[in-house]
């Protein structure tokens, strides 16, 4: 815990991104009503976290961090819930085979439901009303722009029954290694990623068959933990769940001082006696700062420098090399391992202008983080039809220009950052709001099944070309059949091969 720090001193500070209610007394309900709810996770699933991750720092795992741009009431279904574990599932499994790492699953999901916006009005049918900032702050209706403090309360509950069931999926057979074909890969339909697919379930099979006949399953590192980030069943994995943590009120709300819990101290390699309380978000495993709203001397960052939660940054181009050093002295001064991961979204063309003077900038300051690839963020554009999209050629050249840049610099990626869903229509068939990929997206079909009120998403078939390009790379660089990291047009090539390979799926 900081000193001279508490859940409410960020607001001393000025605050980017703020939520304006005009009614002052039903907000402090609603926040005091929310201070007095359970909590959403707890200081164990924390602190597990937070050893996994420092795993992952020391190059003994791979971050993959995945799920919707902003999450909507209306989404909180049995299918939109199932569709999406399913992908996130596959995908880490598909990036597990070749890595040969464990994953460590990390869901934008159970609380990401605001956004951050450029401008706090914008224009509607010709009329000027405020900007759309999320379920949890106002409706997405040009009528129903005025914020109201009891949607916080409604993103709690949602939250609680989203993750509830996430609970229930991870602890029962949906998730077992034995079965993964359950996981939403049915409704895919080229022949090829259902042929790679399957052949890696099938030899998991096998490889599963053999350590069950010699009993080699059920292993324990050193930290206590079952190797490959699971708990010793096959039929569970860990998930966490994590949020931008842009709605302070909300955020100071659920963060609650509560003990640390036995054994943590061995695991998180800390320099110095800890307290034997401390204070959590308990909305969410993981939190982030965004690239707007991470000022040094602003009220976010005062914020998150006091949680005992890992954190993420968004490190964007207008990150200067300096201030990302001085911004980990505040949020990370004691240079604990597993506490700070930083999430770079630069946009393809300026990964090589970027990414090496801040490489540069950690490696003078000393500190312990996690590098992520956020290869969507930087890549946003709106098509000649009029729609937010992004192209899958774009993502995967800031993804290997990043992937090529950490090799030359001596460092290494940690994992990636993605938006994708699983989400299908009533006919089955996967949103399209991302350009390119094995389905060779055009512009023309954006609108046949644009579902997303904020940033595009790569559907399921986008995200497994993702994975298996990723995996495939991993793969060789372990048999040492290419370099440790890749040049970009090394996997543009591959990815044709791939769109070659594939059948259109439209």
């Amino acid at each position: 815990m900081a000193e001279d720090w508490s859940p409410s001193s960020w607001r001393i500070k000025p605050i980017a991104q703020d939520v304006k209610y005009t009614d002052k007394q039903h907000l402090a309900r609603v926040t005091d009503q929310i201070k007095h709810l359970p909590p959403l996770v707890t200081p164990a699933e924390i602190e597990r976290l937070r050893y996994h991750l420092s795993r992952v720092e020391s190059g003994q795992g791979f971050i993959l961090h995945a799920g919707d741009c902003a999450e909507s009431f209306e989404a909180c279904t049995h299918r939109n819930i199932t569709n999406k574990i399913g992908l996130i599932l596959s995908f880490s499994l598909v990036l597990l085979w070749g890595a040969r790492v464990p994953i460590v699953r990390i869901g934008r999901i159970a609380g990401q439901y605001a956004k951050p916006r450029s401008s706090s009005t914008e224009v509607v049918d010709g009329k000027t009303v405020l900007s759309f900032r999320g379920d949890n702050v106002n409706g997405i209706s040009p009528d129903d722009r005025e914020p109201d403090p009891q949607r916080m309360l409604s993103a709690y509950f949602y939250s609680t029954t989203t993750l509830n069931y996430v609970r229930a999926l991870l602890t029962s057979d949906f998730a077992s290694l034995h079965h993964p074909r359950t996981w939403s890969l049915k409704h895919v339909r080229s022949p090829t990623l259902k042929c790679e697919f399957e052949n890696i379930t099938n030899a998991l099979s096998d490889a599963l068959a053999f350590t069950q006949t010699v009993g080699a399953i059920g292993g324990v590192d050193e930290g206590g933990y079952v190797q490959g980030g699971g708990r010793g069943v096959l039929g569970e994995v860990d998930f966490y769940s994590s949020h931008e943590g842009l709605m302070l009120d909300f955020e100071e709300a659920m963060t609650r001082f509560l003990p640390i819990p036995a054994g943590t101290l061995s695991h998180t390699d800390a320099k110095k006696p800890l307290p034997p309380k401390t204070y959590y978000n308990t909305s969410a495993h993981f939190l982030w700062i965004g690239d707007r709203t991470r000022q040094l001397t602003h009220a976010h960052v005062e914020y998150f420098r006091g949680i005992r939660n890992p954190i993420g940054i968004k490190v964007g181009p207008s990150m200067k090399d300096d201030e990302l050093a001085r911004l980990l002295d505040i949020v990370n001064p004691d240079k604990e391992h597993g506490k700070v991961t930083l999430i770079t979204r630069y946009g393809a063309g300026k990964v090589e202008t970027h990414l090496p003077g801040h490489i540069a900038a950690i490696r003078a300051c000393g500190h312990p983080v996690i590098w992520v690839c956020d290869p969507m963020h930087g890549n946003t554009h709106t098509s000649s039809t009029g729609y937010k999209t992004r192209h899958f050629s774009s993502i995967i050249t800031e993804v290997t220009s990043t992937l090529a840049l950490h090799a030359k610099e001596n460092s290494r990626l940690g994992g990636v950052s993605l938006e994708f869903t699983g989400e299908l229509n009533e006919q089955g068939f996967s949103v399209t709001e991302c350009l390119g990929g094995s389905m060779q997206l055009g512009e023309e079909e954006l609108e046949l099944r644009y579902q997303s009120y904020c940033d595009p998403r790569l559907n399921f078939e986008q995200a497994l070309d993702l994975a298996f390009l990723l995996s495939d790379h991993y793969k060789q660089a372990r048999e040492n059949t290419i370099k440790p990291q890749p040049t970009t047009n090394l996997l543009l090539q591959e990815l044709g091969k791939t769109v070659n390979g594939h059948a259109a799926n439209k």
